[in-house]
């Protein structure tokens, strides 16, 4: 059993399966800093599900917690990431580089992945176009000054080995299923393994904290819509252990899908409530000044600018689905959508 005051992120090689190993590896410059890989078992040696962030000493931290089942990098074959986000691709394509692993990935993520290279920068674009729209156009501003310089390596952005599509992928000796989960980003997926009863969920399912929304690059299509939809569709689905990129595993995916649906809920009044107490018009800026944040409660002023991004775009597309559902009215006003009662 897992101490209580122990951190997810402990470097090492945890079972969290029969023949299914969670390995944290480091996050830089992220307050979640630690993403957790998933190492499978297989006929003809192991299988990632998710690769971690390309730094350096991912490496060492991957050679050193496979060492401790006795085996090695060299025997990954495969890598099935979840999402295109680079916590969780960029360093699956380091692995090909230096032993021919062969990485996997959701179709829908292809254009995401080419406006990534196009723009070959840090810069989370499309989200500073959803401040602009918010109200929140100096925080983009900020925000951009302190991404435009951070490292940026196109290589780690190449295409896939291949690109999944929902079904059936046969591993060798086991089966994962690839489900279609967008929300997150439009091309997520999970992986379920149903003989097993286990769900590697990425950043669709997390047990302690709700996913960012949207956080890509592309046209902003309702993605809160469409992520609530992803969960629906999981509860459609046997329930199975929860395999997280950030957190320990829990043992239900139900359980927690269901919290994220009634916490969405609860947000959905909270947002209309800011609206009304704001006159009955508002920007997403504004009903995002009004709200707490993180399950601290945090108040907007007390969040950092990448938190503040975050907090304004989760905003935003609650708003988008309420005027989505006629629930709420809006217009441009120089630029920047008010959202009305």
């Amino acid at each position: 059993m897992t101490a209580p005051d122990a951190w997810w992120g402990d470097l090492g090689c945890h079972q969290a399966a029969r023949g299914v190993h969670r390995i944290p590896l480091t996050m830089p410059n992220d307050g979640l800093r630690a993403v957790n890989v998933y190492a499978i078992e297989v006929a003809d040696g192991l299988v990632l599900v998710d690769g971690g962030w390309a730094v350096d000493s991912a490496f060492e931290e991957l050679r050193a917690a496979l060492a401790r089942i006795d085996r090695t990098p060299r025997e990954i074959s495969d890598v099935y990431v979840t999402h295109v986000h680079r916590d969780h691709y960029t360093f699956a394509v380091r692995l090909r580089e230096r032993y021919g692993t062969r990485v996997h990935l959701g179709a829908p993520e292809a254009p995401g992945l080419a406006a990534v290279r196009r723009l070959a920068s840090n810069v989370p674009a499309s989200s500073l176009r959803e401040l602009a729209r918010s109200g929140a156009a100096d925080l983009g501003a900020r925000v951009e000054a302190a991404t435009a310089p951070l490292p940026f390596d196109t290589g780690d952005w190449s295409d896939p080995d291949g690109w999944v599509e929902p079904g059936p992928i046969d591993l060798g000796g086991r089966v994962l299923e690839a489900v279609a989960t967008p929300g997150h980003t439009k091309g997520h997926v999970v992986y379920h393994d149903l003989e097993h009863g286990l769900l590697f969920s990425g950043d669709h399912v997390l047990p302690t904290i709700t996913p960012s929304i949207g956080f890509e690059l592309g046209p902003w299509d309702l993605p809160l819509k469409h992520f609530l939809t992803s969960l629906e569709l999981l509860l459609g689905r046997p329930d199975a252990r929860l395999l997280p990129a950030h957190g320990y595993p829990t043992d239900s995916v139900h359980e927690r899908v269901r919290a994220l649906l009634e916490h969405h809920r609860a947000r959905f009044d909270e947002v209309q409530a800011a609206v009304r107490e704001a006159g009955g018009r508002a920007s997403a800026l504004e009903v995002a000044q009004r709200l707490r944040w993180t399950r601290r409660l945090t108040p907007f002023q007390d969040l950092d600018d990448f938190n503040s991004m975050i907090a304004v775009c989760e905003t935003i597309a609650h708003l988008d689905v309420l005027v989505d559902r006629d629930e709420l009215d809006s217009g441009l006003t120089g630029g920047v959508e008010i959202f009305r009662a």
